[in-house]
């Protein structure tokens, strides 16, 4: 059982295509290229923890089709683009806005923005996020897990490089 992270799917948006550079032909081969990347590292006993915009724009009914063929439980941090449906979705294990957790010994505090201060922030706990989609310099021990800076493939904790 490994525990995984990741953000900023953005399943069915097209426009994430040229806002954030993707390398994919169509938004259908983008969703497709991301659902394969997750199944080919994520077994169906690993923990993924979401850390928002799973999807945008879509109907409840696809963004549940997406969140089943994803492997192993899956919980999500809510994101900026993630409405009332997105959170409703059976498939999440949980839902929250921001979640502290301890994990392969270290603590790790959870959240969709890259915040500017934490809890255990000086004594060593990591600050996960997405919504920067890479763009911002991080603080000390914060980490963008978002999928356009971890080619659209969810990161175990360990291959997490954070300074501090």
């Amino acid at each position: 059982m490994a525990l995984f992270f990741t953000a900023d799917h953005h399943f069915g948006h097209g426009g994430a295509r040229g806002l954030f550079r993707r390398p994919f032909d169509s938004t259908a081969a983008m969703d497709e290229a991301m659902i394969a990347r997750w199944n080919a590292v994520v077994g169906p006993d690993d923990t993924v923890w979401h850390l928002g915009d799973f999807a945008v724009r879509q109907s409840a009914a696809r963004m549940a089709e997406i969140l089943d063929r994803l492997a192993g439980t899956k919980h999500l941090v809510a994101g900026n683009n993630d409405p009332p449906a997105t959170r409703a979705l059976a498939g999440w294990a949980a839902v929250y806005d921001l979640v502290e957790i301890e994990a392969e010994g270290r603590r790790l505090v959870l959240c969709h923005y890259p915040l500017r201060s934490w809890n255990l922030m000086g004594k060593g706990a990591l600050q996960l996020h997405g919504h920067s989609h890479g763009r911002l310099k991080p603080l000390t021990r914060q980490v963008d897990v978002g999928v356009d800076c971890r080619d659209f493939t969810p990161v175990p904790l360990a291959s997490l490089h954070t300074a501090g």
